[in-house]
């Protein structure tokens, strides 16, 4: 059984935030809460659909694709500021921009909550590259689908989901994956090598009920798919 004692939660803005809902915040604000009585949290929220809809327009206009980052980034920090408000005095009040003053703010004993960082990586990146960084025992990934497929279920009616794969099989998967902005994936090749190189045990679920990080996180339960070397324990 996996002890997990540091825990980074990637929360996508498709499902913290599919439209601008207080509730929705709130909701997932009382399970970051539950799970930080007695664990070490880490959140990083993604855009979603208004962080897609300002990158159609800055590409419209002309803005190149690391424009069009930079202003992703913008949004997810604007979700993410919008979860430390939900959360209150329990969460550090402001989004780090790195992953090092992550990592100092956490010693002060209160939530992170972060966005985007750098153009090029998705809040999914951000989320391996900062559970590696802290050494987290534990990576969620909370998203609009339960886990990860063979192939994208959206489009192809043959694609199955798993229950577990391996960092390498992961990698595999999400070769093909696009890199624009604002792109869909359940997690993006970065993120994938990320885990794969850290060998970083991770859960991909999905987020519409924030009740199933409690499982997972609390609970060692889950009807995602779980990545995990094969000659982890």
């Amino acid at each position: 059984m996996l002890i997990i004692m540091i825990v980074v939660i990637s929360i996508g803005g498709s499902v913290i935030a599919p439209k601008l809902d207080f509730e929705r915040f709130e909701e997932y604000a009382e399970v970051i809460k539950e799970i930080a009585k007695e664990r070490t949290v880490f959140v990083v929220v993604g855009g979603g659909a208004a962080a897609r809809e300002y990158i159609h327009v800055a590409r419209k206009l002309g803005a190149n694709e690391t424009v069009c980052d930079f202003i992703g980034i913008d949004v997810t920090r604007l979700n993410a500021r919008l979860l430390i408000s939900a959360l209150g005095g329990d969460a550090h009040p402001e989004p780090p921009s790195d992953y090092k003053e992550a990592e100092n703010v956490a010693s002060w004993g209160k939530i992170i909550v972060m966005g985007g960082v750098i153009p090029g990586q998705t809040t999914d990146a951000v989320a391996a590259i900062l559970a590696e960084y802290v050494q987290a025992d534990l990576l969620v990934n909370a998203t609009c689908v339960d886990g990860v497929y063979t192939a994208n279920p959206d489009s192809d009616p043959e694609a199955k989901k798993l229950d577990k794969v391996t960092p390498e099989q992961l990698v595999k998967i999400v070769m093909k994956t696009e890199t624009k902005a604002g792109a869909r994936s359940v997690l993006d090749l970065t993120a994938a090598k990320i885990i794969e190189r850290s060998n970083i045990t991770t859960v991909v679920l999905n987020g519409a009920d924030p009740k199933n990080i409690i499982d997972v996180v609390l609970r060692n339960k889950h009807v995602g798919t779980e990545i995990r070397s094969s000659c982890k324990k």
